[in-house]
């Protein structure tokens, strides 16, 4: 979830429209002058300034690649959502039962619902097994806002857990968090990364706590041959356009493999109504749509293969970054990482990336903020192995479509 990133890139969209303004306002004085030939000039500027804008732009090296993504299955996404407009259902119709049943398949999982964004899909969770006021949920300190916010939006109250050298939460400072009041533990498998969720499993289970895995940038990881998605009481997916399964707009999904807990949240997503009809319970309106869940469809088919072009493109960066000052990402086992975001470490990052947005190089920090100073949890504590990350960590462009002599572009800017 990006919306805490933040970004350093070429030239921002801002940016062009800045230039446009100034340019029409001095068009506008020279007209009021009628000085013609000086207003010609500054209309040839302007188109000049806005090619400029436009080409750097889309030259610019991005995180992500919308558009090369879209016209690599370009037929298919428009068949799909062409089939839903001449179907003419948009809300829990066929698109998204087929989706679910699919999406339930490659997780490994019974069954699989799904709601309106990933943020969405950790609160109903928690709604499900009855967490509010009250109550504690543990998560980690570095990640998106969403994972404590929905912990928020339940009425319970986020406990924060620092994180490790891989970044995940740290599982061995987890006991001493643990109270009367703490009902669940929520690891997130950040940047696409699996916990140990054998440990996590056990911990949980001795302390009679519920397991929520937030998923939401891990789609298709492993963990000792298990994906992600299947271990936790719920799991919970988002698919936010950046996601390594992405819908074009926000959508989310709980795996589980509890008929009742299915049940539920089936209803909790539709005003509490088991039968669409009759709510007896509180629930919300977070329904998955059937535009979004066709093209999800789609892209699922090529899950698996856009994230062995992920692994691909990290050993890459692996094999061509011999900067000793950058640390990268290391695991011990390729399929427990799938490479949402390639995030590496250095000491003099900020400078990093000002050289790399001169270079026309998109890159991004998750996350500058660590949850425990955002203002709206008034959090008291100290985070040394979080707070330290945050001063160095960066993301470099990551994602299917990134070709090899872009990689090395980069890599060769950041061995100079």
């Amino acid at each position: 979830m990006q919306s805490q990133s933040r970004i350093s890139c070429g030239i921002s969209r801002q940016g062009v429209l800045n230039n446009i303004a100034k340019y029409l306002g001095n068009v506008k004085t020279l007209l009021a002058e009628l000085n013609f030939r000086r207003a010609k000039n500054w209309l040839y500027g302007l188109c000049a300034m806005c090619i400029y804008s436009i080409l750097k732009i889309h030259n610019m090296i991005q995180i992500v690649d919308f558009i090369r993504e879209y016209k690599s299955i370009k037929k298919e996404i428009d068949s799909a959502i062409n089939r839903v407009l001449r179907r003419g259902v948009f809300v829990l119709g066929p698109e998204v039962e087929n989706f679910e049943k699919n999406f339930a398949k490659y997780c490994g999982v019974k069954y699989a619902v799904g709601v309106a964004s990933g943020t969405d899909a950790l609160y109903l969770s928690l709604l499900a097994l009855d967490i509010g006021r009250g109550d504690e949920v543990i998560v980690p300190v570095n990640t998106a806002l969403a994972t404590a916010m929905a912990v928020k939006m339940s009425g319970a109250k986020p406990v924060f857990c620092d994180s490790d050298e891989n970044f995940l939460i740290d599982i061995n400072k987890i006991p001493a968090l643990i109270n009367k009041r703490t009902k669940a533990i929520m690891p997130v498998h950040l940047y696409g990364r699996a916990c140990d969720m054998e440990k996590l499993r056990a911990l949980a289970k001795a302390h009679k706590l519920f397991l929520i895995e937030d998923c939401a940038q891990a789609h298709g990881a492993v963990w000792n041959g298990k994906k992600v998605g299947g271990w936790g009481d719920f799991s919970c997916f988002s698919f936010y356009p950046t996601k390594n399964l992405g819908a074009y707009g926000d959508g989310g999904a709980v795996t589980t493999n509890s008929e009742g807990h299915y049940k539920k949240l089936r209803a909790l997503r539709f005003y509490g109504a088991h039968d669409r009809v009759t709510s007896a319970m509180f629930g919300i309106n977070s329904r998955l749509d059937e535009k979004q869940a066709a093209i999800l469809s789609v892209k699922l088919k090529y899950l698996d293969k856009w994230n062995q072009k992920r692994k691909n493109t990290a050993k890459l960066y692996g094999k061509l970054i011999s900067n000793k000052n950058i640390i990268l990402p290391k695991v011990n086992n390729e399929n427990e990482h799938v490479y949402h975001l390639f995030v590496a470490r250095a000491k003099n990052r900020d400078s990093l990336m000002k050289v790399l947005k001169k270079k026309n190089i998109q890159t991004l920090i998750h996350y500058p903020l660590l949850l425990h100073n955002q203002p709206i949890f008034n959090y008291k504590g100290r985070f040394a192995n979080a707070e330290k990350h945050s001063k160095e960590i960066f993301s470099l462009p990551m994602h299917p479509f990134l070709k090899k002599e872009e990689v090395a572009q980069i890599a060769k800017i950041l061995n100079a």
